[in-house]
């Protein structure tokens, strides 16, 4: 089965190719020579990977999954949410975005977090949304050389190192997004083409 990842994030790429089984091909954007930017102007997650999935369908007629995810801290009520990705402005950039949630929380000892993946699956016509949620809590100091975007300033719960100290088997096992893609790939298991 060939299946389209809508994204243009060759870490989250590279990081799903290796959860996904054998007899799934995984094509990426470049594959099937789509090199439109899809603007995120959902106000979830979910709205975000729809609005992405469906671009692919519409336009490239590919079966495809495209995903959102957002880091949610408790003391910042939830932000910064669908636009963590953005979160210091454009250039979007995983130093700025991390050094301002650092800002942001500075004399507060409450800093619980969970980071959420939303993955919306198109499929022969249907679609399907697939949710994944990581518990944790934000360092105060960036931890670990691995990983990308806010990793290294988030220690998932029952942990005690940060997702970028992780190998990126051990992180996939836990992680939002590890979580939301083993739902979508159980389900492709079952799916009867």
């Amino acid at each position: 089965m060939k299946l389209v990842f809508a994204t243009n994030n060759l870490n989250k790429l590279a990081e799903v190719q290796k959860m996904l089984p054998k007899n799934i091909e995984l094509l990426s954007l470049k594959d099937i020579n789509c090199f439109d930017e899809v603007d995120e102007t959902a106000t979830t997650l979910e709205g975000n990977a729809k609005l992405k999935a469906n671009h692919i369908t519409q336009n490239f007629g590919f079966n495809c999954f495209a995903d959102d995810t957002g880091l949610e801290v408790d003391a910042l009520n939830g932000e910064p949410g669908v636009y963590s990705a953005r979160y210091a402005g454009e250039p979007a950039n995983a130093e700025n975005n991390m050094q301002k949630l650092l800002h942001a929380l500075t004399n507060k000892e409450q800093r619980l977090a969970q980071f959420r993946t939303a993955i919306c699956l198109n499929i022969d016509g249907k679609q399907f949304i697939f949710d994944g949620v990581c518990k944790g809590e934000i360092l105060k100091n960036k931890q670990g050389e691995k990983g990308f975007g806010y990793d290294p300033i988030f220690k998932p719960e029952g942990y005690a190192v940060s997702f970028a100290e992780m190998s990126s088997s051990q992180k996939n096992e836990i992680s939002h997004r590890g979580l939301a893609i083993k739902k979508l790939i159980n389900f492709l298991n079952e799916y009867k083409l």
